[in-house]
């Protein structure tokens, strides 16, 4: 915790003190933390403009379509132009029109992984388990939605 005012200190201390050679090796500095903030920056946009292509429904469904251990339809939709590789969510029950999340998140609760590898345009639908519910809601009376979205796309 100590160390870092202690580093910007010394940097002052020899900004100051010896400002031909410091002034250069602070400006390449700066320009390499600019540059890699910058590349980190784009990489995260371009997350962020696949995930916004993937169409993800989940949906109660009734024992002919899941089994009763698994009634949670989830259906994605890749429609972007890369391959998924890996997806990771969490999962949110809500009552219709709220926003109030019903799902207990408790240490242990489902972390959910979806297709191993989906294509461009290609589709993956699985029966899920529920998440842990607070008492008193109705499974198949919630609107549950994928949150917390990590996904991972090829290059």
């Amino acid at each position: 915790m100590l160390i870092g005012p202690l580093l910007a200190i010394t940097w002052l201390i020899l900004l100051l003190r010896y400002p031909g050679k410091a002034l250069p090796i602070s400006l390449a500095a700066v320009a390499g933390i600019a540059l890699v903030a910058t590349w980190v920056l784009w990489e995260e946009r371009q997350e962020h403009a696949h995930l916004a292509q993937l169409d993800i429904r989940l949906a109660y469904a009734a024992p002919p379509r899941c089994p009763a251990d698994r009634p949670l339809l989830m259906q994605v939709r890749n429609g972007s132009a890369e391959s998924l590789v890996e997806l990771g969510w969490r999962v949110g029950a809500f009552r219709p029109g709220d926003d109030l999340d019903l799902a207990e998140t408790p240490y242990d609760a489902p972390h959910y992984l979806g297709p191993g590898a989906l294509r461009a345009g290609e589709a993956w639908d699985d029966c899920l388990p529920l998440p842990p519910l607070r008492p008193g809601y109705r499974a198949s009376s919630l609107e549950y939605r994928a949150e917390r979205l990590r996904a991972r796309f090829a290059d």
